[in-house]
């Protein structure tokens, strides 16, 4: 098993002059004694516009800077968004490659599609197609990285002729490739397209080992086709981190930070309302923690065997790998036994100390990674066993890198031109040829496709909740969106469930109108009454329910704040949005 760490560059208010300066070279004097001790990567996150949750908006001169000062510790982007409005994919390419020359080949190149509303909509990235927009982006890169030229690409997101992308990188065909995954769906993605898959969602290490053994078995079958030239099958999991010889001490230097990490995550991505420059989210979470999963209190000192996520007396909170080295040790070897491959420590986290940090570096590695480092040649031989020449076979069925036109040659006079409408936004044209026209016609197809969708939002944005009860939640308008439903189920996304879903509708008269939308796994059908044995039901208010499906309220938020209540199998609720075609889910 390999152990790294991993930054976001937290900082809570309130800040000095001096604040960020300090935390970066703070940061870097850590990874200098990380690399001087044996830990294998520092992942580094790209994140624009989270105060306080992540200072960290320029990973690729910050690993710079690290390359300079360390000789072994791997450098891993963890991760870099690709839809191209972040930044074009060439710009990926060149700063993958030049970062892997000046590191002397120690690139490990984690990408995602980011989730917050304060990314997305700062940099005009559609939520709706974030996903393909990165999974497009993704072999784009990989071929800039090989093609020698690049043979240009005409894509639904990304057109761009043919160019020499250079520098290439030290380590062929190209670094490792990553992709950051918070939920199964994702980790089955990473092994359909054959690169390793970076959980940040703190699983247990039980459940950790279904994810893992589902991940392998994809990589080993037909389904994987390789995103990337090679195969990079790896599992890596996230854990705050802070180990001391006393538990109460290890607690008390480590649980407050890791909580922060937590909540500010929450804040951003799931039900917080942000002022830039205004809100404090350090003063939010000393308020509201208890409330939104991270009791302090339930955090005891007992030398138990250390929980992941903690439920007590009703509270949940989160514990991670926060205790002495004989309990780190314990659930390392849960992870190790669940097969995971790699455990990347969070412990910059909140207001965490940095001389805490480093000790922790200190006590990590002389007490509890040696026993794991003497069987990472047994893990990996195992690996390889259970994988045989499935790599092989996978970059069998992956398309070669492509070649450019004989003659093929552009002047100095060439320049791009402007495109109206969302297609410019989403990838800028070049001059001339077919690329233009098939850009604008998938614009137009994919505005076709969502113009229905849209006007709904729009309209449900503008209105009010007397006006959304009247309109969409009428009878009529009811039956409309579960006809939206049931044309929107994937049965493929069902995982095997059969049954009904019962939605109780709450009116502002106070009357209840239920429906039920029962799956029988090929099909779902929508109906008007309540279910005579419901296997999830769903409660809430009529307006909500609108403003649910027309995504102008977050459901893990209205679940949090009260506004849903969900009785029944939560792992069915779980997979609501995949089931019925959404982009994110519970």
């Amino acid at each position: 098993m390999r152990f790294s760490i991993f930054y976001e560059h937290q900082l809570p208010q309130p800040w000095d002059a001096d604040s960020e300066h300090r935390l970066l070279k703070e940061a870097i004097e850590q990874v200098r004694l990380a690399d001087r001790l044996g830990y294998d990567t520092v992942w580094e996150v790209e994140h624009h516009f989270l105060e306080e949750y992540s200072h960290s908006s320029a990973s690729d001169v910050f690993l710079a800077a690290c390359s300079q000062i360390t000789k072994d510790i791997r450098l891993g982007f963890g991760i870099l968004p690709l839809p191209p409005g972040y930044q074009h994919p060439a710009r990926v390419a060149e700063t993958a490659a030049t970062l892997d020359l000046v590191s002397d080949g120690r690139v490990e190149l984690g990408t995602g599609e980011t989730s917050s509303g304060a990314e997305l909509a700062g940099f005009g990235v559609d939520r709706d197609t974030k996903r393909a927009q990165w999974a497009e982006a993704l072999e784009v890169v990989a071929r800039m990285m090989v093609e020698q030229p690049f043979a240009g690409i005409d894509g639904r997101y990304v057109s761009m002729p043919p160019r020499n992308v250079i520098p290439k990188p030290l380590q062929k065909p190209h670094p490792p490739l990553w992709v950051a995954c918070s939920r199964r769906e994702t980790i089955r993605l990473a092994a359909e397209k054959g690169i390793g898959a970076l959980s940040f969602s703190f699983v247990e290490p039980e459940e950790a080992k279904v994810w893992v053994d589902e991940y392998y078995d994809i990589i080993a079958s037909d389904r994987c086709v390789p995103a990337g030239f090679a195969v990079n099958a790896n599992v890596a999991v996230a854990l705050p981190m802070m180990v001391h010889a006393d538990e109460a001490e290890a607690i008390e230097r480590g649980i407050d930070g890791a909580h922060f990490f937590g909540y500010a995550l929450a804040h951003y991505y799931v039900f917080g309302e942000h002022q830039p420059g205004r809100t404090s989210v350090w003063q939010e979470f000393l308020e509201r923690r208890e409330d939104v999963g991270f009791a302090r209190s339930i955090i005891t000192a007992d030398q138990a065997p250390l929980g992941v996520k903690v439920l007590q007396q009703g509270l949940g909170s989160l514990r991670g790998a926060i205790g002495t080295p004989d309990q780190l040790r314990e659930l390392v070897r849960r992870y190790e036994d669940a097969g995971v491959d790699e455990l990347i420590f969070v412990l910059q986290t909140g207001k965490t100390e940095h001389q805490h940090i480093m000790e922790a570096l200190e006590l990590f590695a002389a007490d509890v990674m040696p026993e794991f480092a003497a069987r990472r040649d047994e893990h990996e031989a195992a690996k390889r066993e259970r994988l045989g020449n499935a790599p092989l076979r996978a970059l069998e069925r992956r398309a070669p890198p492509q070649t450019v036109e004989p003659g093929y040659s552009f002047g100095p006079g060439e320049s791009g031109e402007p495109e109206a409408g969302a297609a410019a936004t989403a990838a800028p044209p070049h001059a001339g040829g077919p690329g233009r026209a098939r850009v604008a016609l998938a614009s137009l197809r994919r505005a076709a496709e969502t113009r229905g969708e849209q006007a709904l939002q729009a309209f449900v944005k503008r209105s009010g909740d007397r006006r959304l009860e009247k309109t969409i939640g009428s009878r009529a308008g009811l039956k409309a969106v579960f006809a939206g439903m049931e044309r929107q189920f994937v049965p493929e996304r069902a995982a095997g469930f059969t049954g009904d879903i019962q939605y109780d509708l709450r009116a502002a008269d106070g009357a209840i109108r239920s429906w039920t939308v029962s799956v029988d796994g090929d099909a779902a059908k929508a109906r008007t009454g309540p279910s005579p044995d419901p296997k999830l039901k769903i409660t809430m208010s009529l307006s909500d329910f609108v403003r649910l499906a027309g995504r102008d309220l977050d459901p893990v938020k209205a679940l949090l704040t009260g506004r849903l209540d969900l009785a029944g199998d939560f792992a069915v609720a779980a997979r609501l949005g995949e089931m019925f075609g959404q982009p994110s889910a519970f």
